[in-house]
């Protein structure tokens, strides 16, 4: 991994809402026709060695990535009556067609051929597909169903699943105070559970298939650039997706052509919709630091939260407050961890320069 440094695991797995794009695949600079994924961006892309340019710009880009997540509840509103099932279906196909268009222009068809031909390209982006459409569902299904609030819960607690998995998957150790930070999530499912008399099942789905797509997108990440990885996903999902936009088509549950012109060209614009911040992350990260894009991480959910609050009027009682203030004290802690230990290995790195000077 480029921006990530090697061997931390999944723990140290930069996560995003929705995403698409790991910033494994997102942090690989790109020259000549195999790097589609640089190439189609336009942005970023790294040319002989060179430095991508200032970080002031990749914050720009990582503010304008995660904040389109953030806002991304409301296009889900503006679409009703259109469902979960029919949002995602369209997203699915309309995004293919972006991909393909992408792809077109890149002059990338031949690397996409060599992914789909390449079982261990193949077979991982096929799960990650699986998982992502998972996520999807789940999300629009929580949004669109007053649940937002339940929803950026999810993203919440994403990071403390990806430690967990960085534990029970790739072994690894962790240090006091993410045990702590682990321990304080722990408390705060249970009161969240007390909150809302069950299991917060939206936000567990959310965080759990997201942490896992992540792990498999991570792992596939270097063999394959961020198009191509984003074309091959949507490609296994595009058949479903048909599908199932016929089927709601010929038994009258389908609102694309049945809600006006505006309601048509905004399902439509789900494939720029959800591409547009990929590339906005694609361009962030390959100017960033990890410890910067993991501070960054939060304002999608921070965003996801307040609107929520201030648009959807949903409902927070004092249980769930006290449920997201121990959630927030647990990421808190993360997050200290994070700065302590990138510090402590930007001040081992100096060490080596200078020794080695």
């Amino acid at each position: 991994m480029r921006n990530i440094a090697p061997g931390r695991g999944v723990g140290a797995f930069v996560s995003t809402p929705e995403q698409i794009l790991p910033a494994s695949s997102a942090a690989q600079p790109t020259t000549g026709a195999d790097g589609g994924g640089g190439k189609g961006t336009g942005v970023g892309s790294t040319s002989g060695g060179k430095p991508v340019r200032s970080e002031t710009t990749g914050i720009l880009f990582g503010i304008g990535a995660y904040g389109l997540w953030g806002l991304l509840p409301i296009y889900f509103f503006v679409l009703q009556p259109a469902g979960a099932v029919e949002i995602v279906a369209n997203r699915v196909v309309w995004s293919l067609l972006f991909c393909a268009l992408l792809i077109t222009v890149t002059r990338t068809w031949k690397v996409l051929g060599r992914a789909m031909r390449d079982r261990t390209i193949m077979g991982p982006l096929a799960l990650a597909a699986v998982l992502i459409a998972i996520n999807w569902l789940t999300y629009t299904f929580g949004v669109t169903t007053g649940h937002a609030v339940e929803t950026s819960l999810g993203y919440f607690i994403n990071p403390l699943v990806s430690v967990l998995l960085g534990v029970f998957v790739l072994k690894e150790k962790l240090r006091p105070l993410q045990w702590t930070a682990v321990g304080i999530g722990f408390v705060a499912v249970g009161v969240l559970t007390y909150s809302y008399g069950q299991l917060p099942w939206i936000a567990l789905m959310l965080a759990f298939s997201f942490g896992l797509y992540g792990f498999v997108k991570k792992r596939v990440g270097p063999k394959v650039d961020a198009i191509t990885s984003l074309s091959v996903e949507t490609v296994v999902l595009a058949p479903f997706a048909a599908v199932t936009m016929v089927v709601l088509g010929t038994t009258g549950a389908a609102t694309l052509t049945t809600q006006g012109p505006a309601h048509f060209w905004m399902i439509l614009a789900s494939g720029v919709i959800t591409a547009v911040p990929l590339l906005f992350f694609g361009a962030s990260a390959r100017r960033l630091p990890m410890t910067t894009i993991g501070l960054l991480q939060y304002f999608a959910p921070v965003l996801q939260f307040v609107v929520a609050l201030t648009i959807f009027n949903e409902t927070m009682t004092t249980a769930r407050w006290i449920g997201f203030f121990v959630v927030w004290l647990a990421l808190l802690l993360l997050t200290i961890d994070m700065l302590r230990t990138a510090r402590k290995n930007s001040v081992l790195k100096k060490k080596a320069r200078l020794a080695a000077a």
